[in-house]
């Protein structure tokens, strides 16, 4: 965060708050910040996101700037009234015991769980069960309440990290901003890719229509995503279990690249529509797993942990006959450094346009055989 002399401050969007809507946004940096406070800036024309006027439903993304107005006045009552210490949410014995049984990983900086599928990471419009409920019941001997530094989508299972003071959640949120956390997961997708060890440039952006639920490639105004998948193993031309490695964090970034290249995450229907689906008993449940989480300590060293499968994500890799064994022994590989923006984009479009004119043959022949 940075200010002037006229009391007007700037702060830059974080890695875990990309894609957010911006009144979100205040509620978790500026929670003293109401929401008609909010809204009279914008309405003023006082709050804006780089450079813009901007609303408070409007969804922001990492790396832009917000504009907030100098802080309002604090009533003396209210301004000599002490803050109450925040209490844990009485949470029943059997969430506790729950929540309790999702953690992997615990130091005094932090928490690793490994999140179910179909556990969302955070509340919302007509979600009233998620990880940052649970919370609660995993203060342990902390003095503070476990916080979020980043999230999984809902379907997704895996390792998910939790800082457990302001301090280290600060560390670990700029970790993730400056991309030197890693994050490994494992996926089936449709098909095998014909190149078995890759990157997808592809930028990502919101999809008309979809009020954000929903993303896409988007060459003219999307954000630069990175993506690097491995091919472990085969099961014929039928499916392929494949490494992710994301380099940037977009919403839905996996699944909107694999979709891209024509490989759908098994179970992703939203993006593979019912080409996402196996047959032979396969899960019709998304098969898409944080599987490792590497990352530096706030106190020296590294937290390195693995999350194991969920059932049915076990069970598809035994049926198709993989060995996890083989998805163990491979470490992680930190790649190149990351591209420029402008190479970035040379080579996205390059992909689109290559991309376009397959699918114009493939339209094409199938003219032909009619």
């Amino acid at each position: 965060m940075s200010g002037n002399e006229d009391g007007v401050r700037q702060f830059v969007v974080g890695y875990d708050d990309d894609g957010i809507r911006l009144d979100r946004w205040f509620k978790r940096h500026l929670p003293d910040v109401s929401f008609n406070i909010v809204s009279r800036w914008a309405r003023t024309g006082q709050l804006r996101v780089d450079g813009s006027r901007a609303t408070p439903g409007d969804r922001i993304a990492a790396g832009q700037q917000i504009r907030v107005p100098p802080a309002e006045p604090v009533k003396a009552a209210a301004a000599a009234a002490p803050r109450a210490k925040r209490v844990p949410k009485p949470l029943s014995e059997e969430q506790t015991a729950f929540a309790q049984s999702l953690v992997i990983h615990r130091d005094d900086a932090a928490l690793v769980l490994n999140k179910p599928p179909g556990l969302a990471t955070q509340g919302g419009t007509k979600t009233f069960e998620h990880v940052d409920e649970l919370l609660d019941g995993l203060w342990f001997e902390a003095e503070g309440r476990p916080k979020l530094v980043h999230r999984l989508d809902k379907d997704t299972s895996g390792a998910l990290l939790v800082a457990r003071s302001a301090r280290a959640a600060a560390f670990f949120s700029k970790s993730f901003s400056s991309r030197t956390a890693r994050k490994i997961y494992w996926a089936l997708v449709m098909g095998v890719p014909e190149i078995e060890d890759g990157f997808i440039d592809l930028p990502i952006g919101k999809q008309p229509g979809t009020g954000g639920e929903k993303m896409q490639v988007d060459m003219e105004e999307g954000q630069l995503a990175r993506t690097r998948y491995r091919v472990i193993e085969m099961a014929g031309n039928r499916c392929a279990w494949v490494e992710l490695q994301p380099f940037t964090g977009r919403t839905h970034q996996l699944r909107v690249h694999m979709a891209a290249i024509g490989h759908p995450i098994v179970g992703d229907g939203k993006y593979g529509l019912q080409e996402a689906f196996l047959t032979g008993g396969i899960s019709r449940k998304m098969h898409l797993h944080a599987r490792r989480i590497r990352i530096d300590h706030p106190d020296g060293g590294r937290i390195d942990v693995r999350a194991e499968l969920p059932h049915h994500f076990a069970e598809s890799m035994h049926t198709l006959g993989f060995d996890q064994a083989i998805g163990n022994a491979i470490e992680i590989d930190d790649g190149p450094p990351p591209m420029s923006k402008e190479l970035l984009k040379q080579k996205a479009k390059a992909h689109a346009k290559n991309y376009r004119k397959e699918r114009r043959g493939e339209r094409r022949g199938r003219g032909e055989k009619k």
